[in-house]
C-alpha cells in the first residue's frame, strides 16, 4: 500500500531543554500553544507550564507565538525556555543588583533578547525602558556595562512599541555628550550615534534638541578615524540632521558643513582612504549626494520674473561677457535696444525677450545660474563656445542658451534633483566629492561635450533633439563608469565620440539585424528553443548558488541580511537569516527554513507584493518597487524579497518562472536571448556558403551548446 503523507496540521520537531535529552514530538497545529507547552513540560516533569515558552534554537532564537507558529516546519529544532514575562522580570531584578558582574551579565542577555518583539513588549510593559534610561542618565556606568545598556535600549526602541518623544532631555544630553567627547569607547560611540540618528529621524522635537546639543565639527571629526563603521554612523547622523533641517535653513547648514571641509574630509579619509568603501557607507555617501543636489531644487522650480530687473541683469551679464569688454553700466543701458541680435547669437529661443526662455520649470533659474557660472568662472571657454558658433552658417550654429537650458533639465533628471534618497541604493559618484562646485563644473564639462558632438554630427538646428539624445547617452554611459574625478569624466566623455556611440549602438543591436530571408528566419526558429533552455539552466544554476538580500524596515539601517538558495535537485528553497553580508556561497546547513517548490502557488512582483502594500514611504519608492518580488506558497503565506539590483531581480524572477514551468520574460532574458542567438547564428553561418533548410528539423541535442558568458547589468 502507498505511504500516506502526514496531515498538514502535524509538524515533527525536536525540543531541547538544558541537561535533558531532546524530545522528538509531533506538534498538532490545531491545538493551542499553551497546551503544547504543557505537554512538553510534562515530558520532563516540569511544573508551572505557564512560566515556560518555546523559542527557536537557531538563528535569532525568537519566541514562538500564536502568530508565528505557522512558520514552524518539519525538522525544526526548538528550545523550551522561561516565558518572556518571566525573563523580563528576572532581568529587571538582576539589572538592579549591586553586584557589578551580575548586572553586566544581565545587560548582556538583555541586549540579545531585546531584538525579540515578544520579549520587548513584556520588558517595556514593566517600565524596563525607564530603568535603562536611568542607568544612562546617572552617568556612573562606563565600558561594557554602558555599551550593552545602549544596545538594549536601541533594540527595544527599534520595535516602534513606544514613541521616541518619551526620551528625556537628560538622556539626550548624556548621549550627545558621548558623541562630543574627543575620546570615548568605540562601542559606546557607535551606539550613541545610532541612537541620535533614530531620534532625529523619528521625532521633530528631538531633532531640534539634538541639533542644539550636537557639535557639527565633532561629528565631522569622527569621519577622520580609521574605523569605517564609526565613519558610517557619523555620516548617517549628518544625513539625518540634513534631511530634517527645515528647508529655509538647509543652505545655512550646507554652508556650515562646507566651512568645516566636509567634502574634502570624505574624499581623503573615506573615498580615497585605505579601506574599500562598504555597501552601507556607499549608501550614506549616496544619500549625502542626493541631499546636496536637492539644495538646487528651489532654483530649479523658480521661474524667472520678466519684471524683476535684478534677474534681467543676469541675462545682460551673459551678453556683456560674450560681446563687450567694458563694465560700464551706462553703456549697457544705451545699447539695450539693439541687443536682440546678440541674444540670437547667444542661442536664445526668444531673442526679443530672452527672459521667457527661463519660465519653464524645471530647469527654471537653475539653468541661468549654470550659464553664469560658466561665463564667469570659465570665461575663455564661454566666449569660445559663443563666438565659434556665431561665426558658423546659420543652419549649423549650436544654440548655446537653448543647449544650456536643455542640458540643465537633463542633469536634474539624471541626477534626480528634488527626489528623496532611495532605500538600498548605493549609487554615489566619487567625482562629485572632488570639487566644492561639482554640479556647476560637471555642467561646464557637458557644455563642451555638446559643442563637440554637434560638430561631429554636422548638426543643424533641426537636429537639436537628436544631438541632445546622443549627449544624454554619452553622459549616462560615462556616469556608469564612475570616474573618480571631473578630469576623468572629461576623458571618458571625450572617448565617447558620436562615432563611438554609433559603434556601441550597432554592436548592442547586432542581434536585432534585419535578417528577413526565409532560411534565416527558419534557422532562428530552430535554435531559439535551445538557447532559451540554456538561459533557463543558467538561471536555475544561479538560484542553486543563492543570493543574499538586505532586510528592509530597520530604521537604523544596520546591516541585517538573509540568504536564499535552491536545492541542487530543484525541489526545495532554503533560506535563513545571517549576521552579516554573505561572502560567497552559504551552506545549506546554515539555512534553517525551507519551502517546497511544489507548494509555490505564484510569484508576484512590484506593487502586487504583500510587503509593498504597507503604508510606508520607503516601500512605495519607485526603485524599491521595481526590485520587489514575493513567493506565495501554501498555506497562504509569502516569502518577500527586495533584490539588491536589477540583475539579481531578473535572475530570481526568471529562475522562479523556470521552476514553475512558465516563460522567462525579463529584460535580461530578452537581452541574453538576442546576444546568444546572434553568437550561435554567426557560428553556424560561418560554415554555410549556401543555406538550405532540410525537410524536417533535426532533433535538438540532449546537451545544448554551452557558452561562457558574464553579465554587466545595471
Amino acid at each position: 500500500m502507498p505511504v500516506m503523507p502526514p496531515p498538514a496540521d502535524i509538524v515533527k520537531v525536536a525540543i531541547e531543554w538544558p541537561g535533558a535529552n531532546a524530545q522528538l514530538i509531533e506538534i498538532d497545529q490545531k491545538k493551542t500553544l499553551s497546551s503544547i507547552i504543557r505537554e512538553v513540560c510534562d515530558g520532563w516533569s516540569l511544573s508551572g507550564s505557564e512560566q515556560f515558552a518555546l523559542r527557536n534554537a537557531d538563528g535569532q532564537q525568537l519566541y514562538i507565538t500564536e502568530q508565528s507558529r505557522g512558520e514552524i516546519k518539519n525538522g525544526t529544532i526548538l528550545r523550551l525556555a522561561i516565558s518572556p514575562m518571566r525573563a523580563a522580570r528576572q532581568l529587571l531584578e538582576r539589572m538592579q543588583s549591586h553586584g557589578i558582574d551580575a548586572r553586566l551579565e544581565a545587560l548582556k542577555e538583555l541586549a540579545k533578547l531585546s531584538a525579540d518583539p515578544t520579549f520587548a513588549t513584556e520588558f517595556i510593559n514593566m517600565e524596563g525602558l525607564g530603568t535603562l534610561a536611568r542607568l544612562v542618565e546617572s552617568g556612573t556606568h562606563f565600558g561594557e556595562t554602558l555599551a550593552f545598556t545602549l544596545t538594549a535600549f536601541l533594540e527595544l526602541m527599534d520595535h516602534g512599541i513606544v514613541s521616541w518623544d518619551l526620551v528625556s532631555v537628560s538622556f539626550i544630553k548624556q548621549i550627545t555628550g558621548y558623541v562630543n567627547q574627543p575620546m570615548v569607547d568605540v562601542s559606546i560611540l557607535q551606539r550613541s550615534l545610532a541612537i541620535l540618528e533614530s531620534m532625529v529621524l523619528n521625532s521633530h522635537s528631538l531633532y531640534q534638541r539634538v541639533a542644539q546639543e550636537i557639535t557639527v565639527g565633532q561629528l565631522i571629526s569622527h569621519l577622520q578615524v580609521s574605523n569605517q563603521e564609526i565613519q558610517t554612523y557619523a555620516i548617517a547622523l549628518i544625513n539625518a540632521l540634513f534631511l530634517k533641517t527645515p528647508e529655509d535653513r538647509r543652505q545655512e547648514m550646507a554652508s556650515t558643513l562646507a566651512q568645516k571641509h566636509l567634502r574634502a574630509i570624505i574624499l581623503n579619509h573615506i573615498i580615497r582612504g585605505n579601506r574599500p568603501v562598504k555597501a552601507e557607507m556607499a549608501h550614506q555617501l549616496y544619500v549625502l549626494q542626493v541631499l546636496t543636489f536637492n539644495l538646487l531644487e528651489e532654483r530649479m522650480m523658480t521661474k524667472l520674473d520678466p519684471n524683476d530687473q535684478a534677474q534681467r541683469d543676469f541675462i545682460f551679464e551673459l551678453r556683456r561677457i560674450a560681446f563687450d569688454g567694458d563694465n560700464d553700466p551706462s553703456a549697457i543701458e544705451k545699447r539695450k535696444a539693439i541687443y536682440t541680435k546678440d541674444y540670437k547669437m547667444l542661442g536664445f529661443t526668444n531673442a526679443g525677450n530672452p527672459a521667457l526662455d527661463f519660465t519653464q520649470t524645471p530647469p527654471g533659474m537653475l539653468a541661468l545660474d549654470n550659464m553664469l557660472y560658466l561665463a564667469k568662472l570659465h570665461q575663455d571657454t564661454y566666449i569660445r563656445l559663443v563666438l565659434e558658433n556665431s561665426s558658423r552658417e546659420d543652419k549649423h550654429e549650436c544654440p548655446f542658451a537653448r543647449c544650456a537650458i536643455e542640458l540643465t533639465r537633463m542633469l536634474c533628471e539624471i541626477l534626480q534633483v528634488g527626489e528623496l534618497p532611495n532605500e538600498g541604493c548605493n549609487d554615489y559618484h566619487p567625482m562629485f566629492f572632488t570639487h566644492e562646485r561639482a554640479w556647476e563644473e560637471f555642467f561646464c564639462v557637458c557644455m563642451q561635450l555638446i559643442n563637440k558632438t554637434w560638430k561631429e554630427m554636422r548638426a543643424t538646428t533641426e537636429d537639436f533633439n537628436k544631438v541632445m539624445t546622443v549627449v544624454r547617452e554619452q553622459m549616462s554611459r560615462a556616469l556608469a563608469m564612475k570616474p573618480s574625478s571631473l578630469e576623468q569624466m572629461r576623458v571618458k566623455l571625450r572617448s565617447l565620440s558620436y562615432a563611438e556611440i554609433l559603434r556601441l549602438r550597432q554592436s548592442e543591436r547586432m542581434s536585432q539585424d534585419d535578417f528577413q530571408s526565409p532560411p534565416i528566419i527558419e534557422l532562428r526558429e530552430r535554435i531559439q528553443p535551445e538557447i532559451l533552455e540554456l538561459i533557463k539552466q543558467q538561471r536555475l544554476n544561479r538560484l542553486c548558488e543563492g543570493s543574499g538580500f538586505r532586510k528592509l524596515g530597520n530604521r537604523r539601517r544596520q546591516e541585517k541580511f538573509w540568504f536564499c538558495r535552491l536545492s541542487l535537485n530543484h525541489k526545495i528553497l532554503h533560506y535563513g537569516d545571517l549576521d552579516e553580508s554573505p561572502q560567497g556561497e552559504v551552506p545549506f546547513e546554515m539555512l534553517m527554513d525551507k519551502i517546497a517548490v511544489s507548494d509555490i502557488k505564484a510569484v508576484l512582483t512590484g506593487k502586487d507584493c504583500p510587503h509593498m502594500k504597507e503604508k510606508s514611504a520607503l516601500k512605495q519608492n519607485k526603485e524599491v518597487l521595481e526590485l520587489a518580488f514575493s513567493i506565495l506558497y501554501d498555506p497562504d503565506e509569502a516569502l518577500n524579497f527586495v533584490a539588491p539590483n536589477k540583475y539579481e531581480y531578473c535572475i530570481w524572477t526568471d529562475g522562479l518562472s523556470a521552476l514553475l514551468g512558465k516563460e522567462l520574460g525579463s529584460d535580461l532574458t530578452r537581452s541574453d536571448l538576442d546576444t546568444l542567438m546572434s553568437m550561435e547564428m554567426k557560428l553556424r553561418l560561418l560554415d554555410l556558403e549556401n543555406i538550405t533548410i532540410p525537410e524536417a528539423p533535426p532533433p535538438v541535442p540532449k546537451e545544448p551548446s554551452t557558452y561562457n558568458f558574464t553579465y554587466n547589468y545595471g
